[in-house]
Formats: C-alpha cells, sequence, structure tokens
C-alpha cells in the first residue's frame, strides 16, 4: 500500500492548515487558539467524539470504524506546541508572533493527524475505534504527563499508541524506528554554589566562587568518561553559568551552574543522579566553600515494545517502502514516553530531507511529507484493525 490518493488530493488543504499552525506559534499549554482550531476541524470532518481540556489543553478526537466486533482501540498521538526561538526562514507563512516558533516539526505533525482523522472519518475502513490525540506541552512541559494523568488512556480504552516525529537528514518519505529505547530520559539540575565573596585583586580573603564551579564542572565530566560503562550511554552537560555581580573585579559570594541528565538506562538515571550530589558536594567542601544539588527527574526513556515496533515498521514499508529499523538511539527525549509507559506502542521517525535541524531558528517542516506522514497513521489504523 502506497501513499494513499486521498492525501495527494487533500495536499493543498493539509498544508493550509500547517502553515496557519506554523504562523501562529503558541507555546506548552497555552495552545489555545491550536486547540480550539483542531477541535473544529475534527468536528468537521465528523468524528463521533471530540472532548477538549484534556491534559489542560490537549483535544481527543474518537472515530468508529464500520464495525466493532472485537473491541479494539488505538491512539495516534500528535504533539501542538512551538518553541520560544526567533524564527528567521524568511517564509511568507512565517511566525507572526515575536519570539515565538514552530522549529521542531510540531505543526507538521498536527496537520497530517488531522488529515489522517479527516480520510479516517470518510472511510472508517476498520474494525474498532480510532483515538486521535493532539498534545499540548510536548516542549518541557509534560503534556503527555498530563493527559495521562487526566486518564485520557483509560476513559477511552486505549489498548496501543503510536508516534511519529519528523526528523531533518533523513530523506522525505523515509522511515526510521528501532525496538527497545528509541530516545534517551532527559533529567535537569541546578547547583548552587556559595564561598566568600570580595575583592579580585585579595583572593585570599575570599573563597572563591568561580573556580570551585570551574572544578565541579570539569569533574562532573567523570561520570561519562570514568564512572559509567563505556557501552552504556550517558551525557552530563552543564549549560548555564550564573554569579551574583557582572563586576570585572569582583569574586562572586554564589554561583548557580544549570544542566542536563540524559540516560538510557534506569539503572544508570539513578547512579548519575547519586554520583553528582557526591562530587559537587565532595569539591565544594574540599575548596571551602559550600554547595547545593537541586536534581529533578524529567521525561523517562522512550521504550519501543518490539511487537509494535515491528509492525509499525511493517505500516511504513507499506507506505514507502524505505525503512530503517535499526535507527540509532537519540539522546534526545521525548514525552510520548509517558504514554508508552501505560500502553504498548511505538515511536517512528519521518523523513524531513536535508533541512536545518529541529530547533533552528531556520528550520521549516516539508510538506512534501504530509502525504506519507498521513497515510502512515491512517494507514496504521486499518492494517492494525481489519474489517472482518
Amino acid at each position: 500500500m502506497p501513499v494513499k490518493n486521498r492525501f495527494a488530493e487533500l495536499l493543498p488543504e493539509i498544508t493550509a492548515w500547517r502553515r496557519d499552525f506554523h504562523a501562529n506559534p503558541e507555546l506548552l499549554f497555552e495552545v489555545h487558539r491550536t486547540a480550539a482550531r483542531v477541535a473544529e476541524l475534527c468536528r468537521s470532518f465528523g468524528c463521533d467524539e471530540v472532548v477538549e481540556g484534556i491534559g489542560r489543553t490537549g483535544v481527543v478526537a474518537v472515530i468508529k470504524g464500520r464495525s466493532d466486533t472485537r473491541g479494539r482501540v488505538i491512539g495516534l498521538r500528535a504533539d501542538m506546541d512551538a518553541l520560544p526561538i526567533i524564527e528567521q526562514t524568511g517564509l511568507p507563512y512565517a511566525s507572526t508572533v515575536p519570539g515565538k516558533m514552530h522549529a521542531c516539526g510540531h505543526d507538521g505533525h498536527t496537520a497530517m493527524l488531522l488529515g489522517a482523522a479527516k480520510y479516517l472519518a470518510e472511510t472508517r475502513n476498520f474494525d474498532g475505534r480510532v483515538v486521535c490525540i493532539f498534545q499540548p506541552a510536548e516542549e518541557g512541559g509534560g503534556g503527555g504527563r498530563e493527559m495521562v494523568r487526566d486518564g485520557m488512556l483509560s476513559r477511552w480504552n486505549v489498548q496501543e499508541v503510536y508516534g511519529m516525529h519528523n526528523m531533518p537528514g533523513i530523506p522525505v518519505g523515509h522511515f526510521a524506528i528501532r525496538p527497545g529505547a528509541m530516545m534517551a530520559a532527559a533529567d535537569q539540575f541546578e547547583i548552587v554554589v556559595t564561598g566568600k565573596g570580595g575583592h579580585a585583586a585579595k583572593p585570599h580573603d575570599c573563597v572563591d566562587t568561580t573556580v570551585v564551579s570551574a572544578h565541579i564542572i570539569v569533574a562532573l565530566q567523570t561520570i561519562a568518561s570514568r564512572n559509567v560503562d563505556p557501552l552504556k550511554q550517558v551525557v552530563v552537560s552543564v549549560c548555564t553559568v550564573e554569579t551574583d555581580s557582572s563586576a570585572h573585579n569582583v569574586i562572586p559570594q554564589v554561583v548557580k551552574l544549570k544542566g542536563t541528565v540524559r540516560t538510557m538506562d534506569a539503572k544508570v538515571q539513578d547512579f548519575v543522579q547519586d554520583r553528582i550530589g557526591q562530587i559537587v558536594e565532595g569539591t565544594a567542601l574540599a575548596l571551602g566553600a559550600r554547595a547545593e544539588v537541586r536534581y529533578q527527574r524529567g521525561y523517562p526513556v522512550t521504550v519501543n515494545a518490539p511487537d509494535n515496533t515491528a509492525f509499525a515498521a511493517e505500516v511504513a514499508a507499506r507506505v514507502s517502502g524505505q525503512v530503517d529499523t535499526d535507527t540509532p538511539p537519540l539522546m534526545g527525549a521525548e514525552d510520548f514516553s509517558f504514554m508508552l509507559n501505560e500502553r504498548p506502542g511505538a515511536y517512528i521517525f519521518l523523513g524531513n530531507g536535508d533541512t536545518a535541524m529541529v530547533h533552528h531558528p531556520a528550520y521549516n517542516f516539508d510538506d512534501a511529507a504530509i502525504p506519507f506522514g498521513a497515510s502512515w497513521y491512517a494507514e496504521m489504523a486499518e492494517t492494525r484493525m481489519p474489517n472482518p
């Protein structure tokens, strides 16, 4: 089954939805315009149930098949939120909202699932129910977690769930997936180093928090290089250094460090959290300062169930014929993981071609990918729940 002809016909309409979302980006849970438009379109398609406000601002649209002899229900998910980035594409449909941009392609994901919903509501060529999940706040807000906490999966008896993300660097229309850990857990930490500030010309009268912080930053790199099995993936990055003084001749009293930890294994995740505390406190103590670590667990590892992964890859092969079934795992994170922790399913990448990487101000979703992604969503329903 190649790309469905209906999506070639619908491409101008779906593209128009996508570009409208792109021009009007919204952040985190504040996706009120986007969610309202999604709900409006789903009702116009004739979806059997459209519910807003799930997980604060998420939308769920339910489509019933021609028959329902086995009680099968699958969930198809797309994310809706943008990023706090100043767009630099110069496109005619570029962001009209200063400082906000669809720099990750969620506009494309939402449009593709809307296209699939329209097709499925027209044809209903499946036995069971499809639950289309339009999620807010993937970019750091944990919207997937909030929709799960709101009882979405149990309320609609979702038995398995699937998601998709575009990926620059993979040819348009090609897919990539792997069983097991697909994307990393993402935690964050803040370290507050307190010493004794003073005049830069008299360092002997001070406890230099800048020097202490420098030692901590370097020592944290030994977690990956010397403490964790080299065959286990781990990233520890200090990304922000803030002091309580901007003067060139003041040794600051306090320095704050902020960073992220990425892991693919729960035991490694636990170890790294403990080890950061040991290194920070021990280093500060050795240099006469005090330090406090605030560690926050974020998105869990995105884990694809083997059987569901094989099925998702099979459908992708039918759509495009080009599927990498052993794509390398990524240390980026994805809050679809909260849904996969509750139900079996899989997460797949769809090629966006030779474009700027996601989260870049020059990124743009390639509309040529729409028929492939929409076909995959629709074919997942029709193949997983065939009519008797």
